[in-house]
């Protein structure tokens, strides 16, 4: 109607389905994320390697928190794409209140996981609007200003990251490197046993090693 008018309101099972449609085009950006971040992971592997080959113990710790920090970041966009699965079913319960009574039903479940959501920052954007609509059509609440902050404030390796580097060098290198990296001077030989145990990279590789670290130290 005219702008003095009502609003003509959507139809709460067309929201139900824009929402559901909005809500797997996230999941697939959260697979696209979870590939490239293990992309990368794999050629700081490889960095690991000849890093190892060389004997150079202090840049396979920093490679090894990569590493770490790479699995961690996967974990919580599994742990994103959970939330939407929820959400997802929420919304079709949703459908099924909505044939019964014509409107939609207030949910604790999916301001829960929308709240969760909203602290990931791949999609953020998305499920602050998506929020917002929700909150219109009365299935969330309004909430609070700091909810649409602090995200991800945990990003800085715990001191239980010291044992995940250990196992991340552990893994690579067969066993090798990380006992040697437990008392490097106490085994002077460990380098030598992991260069024979780790396959040599080629040039392309260790260019790109070579990138790597001093983008790190920047």
């Amino acid at each position: 109607m005219g702008l003095f008018g009502k609003t003509e309101q959507k139809d709460p099972k067309e929201m139900v389905k824009e929402w559901r449609s909005k809500l797997r085009k996230e999941q697939r950006t959260i697979d696209r994320q979870v590939r490239g971040i293990q992309r990368e992971e794999d050629k700081v592997k490889r960095s690991l390697k000849d890093a190892a080959k060389k004997g150079q113990n202090d840049v396979c710790r920093i490679l090894a928190k990569e590493v770490v920090q790479s699995r961690r970041a996967v974990s919580k966009m599994y742990a994103s794409k959970a939330q939407i699965n929820s959400v997802m079913m929420s919304m079709q319960n949703q459908l099924a209140t909505v044939r019964l009574s014509g409107s939609l039903q207030k949910s604790t479940d999916v301001m829960k996981s929308m709240n969760n959501l909203m602290k990931v920052p791949e999609i953020r954007q998305t499920m602050m609007e998506m929020s917002k609509e929700m909150m219109k059509a009365g299935i969330m609440e309004e909430m609070m200003d700091d909810t649409f902050e602090s995200v991800l404030d945990e990003e800085g390796l715990d001191e239980a990251a010291d044992t995940e580097i250990d196992k991340i060098l552990f893994e690579v290198t067969s066993g090798i490197l990380g006992k040697a990296s437990e008392a490097p001077e106490a085994h002077p030989a460990g380098e030598e046993g992991a260069a024979a145990a780790i396959e040599s990279s080629d040039e392309e590789e260790e260019q790109e090693m070579q990138k790597r670290l001093e983008a790190l130290r920047t």
